[in-house]
């Protein structure tokens, strides 16, 4: 996504003329989107897409037994940093 946005923001500020974006070609402003969609096709290729999505699903599977653990009192409160 960081990639999107530095896109965006290149091609705003070649559009309007703003700082030493508007010596650069039009091309060389395009350049990040053409990287985010090289990650995004070696992320999905890999799995790692996945991986992490699995990943965040298990944290919140184990937070909420653990709540709902705390609540029937089979566990003491985690406390909080």
């Amino acid at each position: 996504m960081y990639l999107v946005g530095l896109g965006f923001a290149l091609l705003l500020l070649k559009y309007l003329e703003i700082g030493p974006t508007a010596q650069l070609d039009w091309w060389m402003c395009l350049i990040p989107f053409g990287l985010a969609m090289a990650w995004w096709a070696w992320a999905d290729s890999t799995g790692w897409t996945k991986k992490k999505a699995m990943e965040r699903e298990n944290a919140r599977k184990q937070a909420r037994i653990e709540k709902h653990k705390v609540d029937m009192g089979m566990l003491l409160p985690k406390k909080k940093k």
